[in-house]
Formats: structure tokens, C-alpha cells, sequence
């Protein structure tokens, strides 16, 4: 599948890490090294605009390296970029950390999805089919 992409940034593109990997690299563009202090979240730039297809998003997701070894994550994971969005995508780290943590130009960031979505037509009824689970939900299968 070819996307059209705008990289402002002197970083590589978006990249699989390897042959089967779901999601691609996203990197910071950054001038000068970010410090997140503990619990403190920001909004870091990328450089990078892309033009999907209709029917498609863009869902940003954590890397679990960087949320075991240093406590950064995303807030709204996953982030999803719609496919008529042409706006430089930024992506929001928090700290989670106990000690301030630095982003450096070029870091990994987070990683990148594409993935087809459908739209719903919604159909207004007074009653849902019954099934097994009915409407229990939030631990009612137990902890085992």
C-alpha cells in the first residue's frame, strides 16, 4: 500500500524494525533535547504529515521498551489519525517515571499503525439480541 508522506524533519521515515512487525518507528523532531519531569507530559513534534486513503487511520501506540525501562508512554493511546488529517502529527509523552527522563532529536517515539476501519450506520432498536454475557462486564468472568 503506498501513503503519501511530508517529512520536514532530517530523521528517517516512519520504518518497520523488522519483516513482521505490525507497527512502524515514529521518531521526535526536536531542536533541542525535551525534559519531562515525573507525572509532566508534552506534546512532541515529528515532522512528518501523511495523506491515507479513506477507510484507513493511523493509530499511534506506545513502545514498551520505552514504558518498562524508563516509565514514558502516550495519554490517548491509542492516538488515531484520521485519514482526511494533514497536519503534522505530534505525539503526547507523559512520565510515569519517578525521575525526569529527556527525549533527544531523533528518538523513537512511538509506533505507528495503519489499519482499515469501517463507518457504522447506526440502527435504532428497543431491544439487543440475547447472548451468554449478557451485560456483564469489569471482572464478572473472575480473576482465574
Amino acid at each position: 500500500m503506498q501513503v503519501k508522506i511530508v517529512n520536514k524533519s532530517p530523521n528517517a521515515l516512519p520504518a518497520y524494525s523488522t519483516e513482521q512487525s505490525a507497527g512502524m518507528d515514529l521518531r521526535a523532531w526536536l531542536t533541542a533535547p525535551v525534559t519531562l519531569q515525573p507525572l509532566e507530559r508534552k506534546l512532541i513534534p515529528t515532522g512528518i504529515s501523511i495523506a491515507l486513503p479513506q477507510g484507513y487511520e493511523c493509530q499511534l501506540r506506545p513502545r514498551s521498551g520505552m514504558a518498562l525501562k524508563r516509565g514514558l508512554t502516550l495519554l490517548n493511546t491509542p492516538g488515531t489519525i484520521d485519514a482526511d488529517y494533514r497536519g503534522e502529527i505530534g505525539v503526547i509523552v507523559v512520565n510515569l517515571s519517578n525521575e525526569p527522563q529527556t527525549i533527544e532529536n531523533g528518538e523513537r517515539l512511538c509506533q505507528m499503525v495503519v489499519a482499515r476501519h469501517e463507518a457504522v450506520d447506526w440502527e435504532a432498536v428497543d431491544t439487543l439480541d440475547s447472548t451468554q454475557r449478557g451485560a456483564g462486564g469489569f471482572g464478572h468472568t473472575g480473576t482465574k
